[in-house]
């Protein structure tokens, strides 16, 4: 081959030098550039705005009326004419032994009993439904059936159930010779009887979320865990329970918030007071008392916003716990 065509064909081969940097922009288009980010903050901040709004109208403003009234000593009408008394409502509350402070350790004693128990169920539950079987589908359809109704259409379903004279639960009970029972009929079994329909009703939520979060862990640290000898309890408590941390620390936060809330049920079974005796009677339904049936405002405003500091103690002592745990 000639020469100069094994120079040619050198040449063609040759891979092309890399182009240096484009040119540095000018300053009508850093002008440009920076009009557009403007515009675009613009369009998010107007986006937002509504929601802003709505979160402003729907939230903030009732917190503040009712922080506003429960300074006030109003009382027979929330439009009546009511003058500021400070704290008073605040002090009248919290020295209130007779009804307040029963109302918030039966509100903690319902929420905690209510939530360990659909915790330690719904893990079970959901443990049992992680690996597929045969007929899951229909089992996760009858699961999620206590979630379809509202809590006061399974408050009504309950009481006639557990009726004293005419309810099905005595009857199978006198059926396997067991002692017939008062359940909502009593002053000490009405409590214990509510924490249990609310475990029936909100265990089936537990499971979902939980089953939802063990779906999502890999396979790979409890299989290496299998093949070094570890038991299924092992693996289970060393294995998936710290890997499922963050969505049980979840679930508890919210399920707890929901309980701490709870009042359609109590009152649907138990009525205005919760009880003859006050037996079921939450923070929720000692301010609905002062409310509707004393026309309180004012203390009763007192009492929400109490309630209300004290839902945000415990979601942040929940989130405390579930982060050092998690850490």
């Amino acid at each position: 081959m000639p020469a100069t065509e094994a120079t040619g064909a050198a040449a063609t081969t040759r891979p092309s030098p890399a182009r240096g940097p484009g040119p540095a922009p000018s300053g009508a288009e850093r002008r440009r550039r920076r009009t557009f980010e403007q515009a675009n903050r613009r369009l998010k901040w107007a986006m937002l705005a509504p929601a802003v709004l709505f979160v402003g109208l729907m939230i903030v403003f009732p917190l503040a009326f009712t922080l506003n009234l429960s300074l006030t000593d109003a009382f027979g009408a929330v439009n009546a004419d009511s003058a500021h008394i400070g704290l008073r409502n605040f002090g009248d509350a919290l020295g209130d032994t007779r009804r307040f402070w029963p109302a918030a350790r039966r509100t903690l004693v319902f929420t905690v009993g209510a939530v360990v128990l659909e915790t330690v169920l719904g893990l079970a539950l959901a443990m049992l439904m992680r690996k597929p079987f045969r007929g899951m589908r229909w089992v996760r359809t009858v699961l999620i059936v206590p979630l379809l109704a509202t809590p006061v259409a399974i408050g009504i379903l309950w009481l006639l159930i557990l009726d004293p004279t005419n309810g099905i639960a005595n009857h199978l009970m006198e059926a396997v010779g067991l002692p017939r029972q008062e359940f909502l009929g009593s002053v000490g079994q009405s409590l214990p009887t509510l924490m249990l329909i609310d475990v029936w009703q909100w265990t089936p939520m537990m499971t979902l979320l939980l089953l939802a979060g063990l779906t999502t862990l890999p396979e790979e640290p409890e299989e290496a865990a299998l093949m070094d000898g570890a038991s299924a309890w092992q693996r289970f408590r060393y294995v998936v329970l710290p890997m499922l941390g963050p969505t049980l620390a979840t679930a508890l936060v919210l399920r707890a918030v929901d309980a701490l809330k709870t009042f359609d049920i109590l009152y649907a079974t138990k009525g205005a007071g919760g009880g003859s005796d006050f037996e079921v009677e939450t923070l929720n339904v000692y301010a609905y008392g002062l409310t509707f049936d004393y026309q309180e405002y004012g203390l009763a405003a007192a009492v929400l916003v109490l309630f209300t500091l004290f839902i945000v103690g415990v979601v942040v002592l929940l989130r405390r716990r579930g982060g050092r745990k998690n850490a």
